[in-house]
């Protein structure tokens, strides 16, 4: 649209001339690019080191989500980045940034990036409804009473360590991926609108969960199908 709140700098900005497919890329780009230089002060590691750190102090029981909060809060006004891609590009940031900064690792593996998969198997089990946190996909899957609080939760009850001895305890991270994991065509696709009828209930008695699982439809529940 070529347009701008500027206008008569526009002859001059960079930002336009990249031709990007989706015009949203150019701005996400150069705002990241500003959010390093103004706000992190050109250093986005040493940024983060200092967020985490100031946001450590306080009390216990709500350390980790204070210090995700001292990080996701301000990212969030990047342009385009909504709150799922962050705690996905973040998570895999942090994890990996656990040898240099223990609080890396453990904000990352708190963080838990909500889709459409991970949404409807919480519904289809009855996870949701069992839990009185039955609600419609989108930004209330990261409210109070939303997927990610569920997961988070359900993370407390089961030991990462199991699967490696290298994990924390409590990983939500984990949990969350392979819940997406169990749904995704690109993963074992067992719970997903393209093998179960959402008008009915699920009839795959070879899935493993079969006996434990609600197996409710979607047709009639706050769900998207996926």
């Amino acid at each position: 649209m070529h347009t701008c709140a500027l206008p008569d700098l526009i002859d001059a900005c960079p930002l336009p001339v990249h031709h990007f497919r989706n015009g949203n890329l150019n701005q996400l780009a150069y705002s990241l690019f500003l959010f390093i230089r103004d706000v992190a002060g050109g250093d986005l590691v040493g940024w983060i080191d200092r967020r985490l750190a100031e946001a450590d102090y306080g009390p216990a029981d709500e350390r980790i989500a204070r210090m995700a909060n001292a990080i996701i809060g301000p990212l969030s006004g990047i342009h385009g980045v909504a709150g799922k891609v962050l705690s996905m590009v973040l998570s895999d940031l942090l994890v990996v940034g656990n040898a240099r900064n223990r609080r890396w690792g453990q904000v990352g593996g708190s963080l838990i990036a909500i889709d459409t998969l991970v949404h409807n198997f919480l519904v289809r089990t009855g996870i949701l409804k069992r839990a009185n946190a039955v609600h419609p996909y989108g930004p209330q899957c990261y409210g109070p009473a939303g997927c990610a609080a569920v997961l988070s939760a359900l993370s407390e009850a089961i030991d990462a360590r199991q699967f490696n001895e290298t994990f924390p305890r409590t990983f939500p991270r984990y949990v969350q991926r392979a819940v997406w994991a169990y749904c995704a065509e690109d993963g074992l696709e067992v719970c997903n609108g393209r093998m179960i009828d959402d008008n009915h209930r699920c009839k795959n008695r070879d899935c493993r969960l079969y006996y434990m699982c609600d197996r409710l439809p979607l047709r009639g529940t706050p769900a998207r199908k996926a």
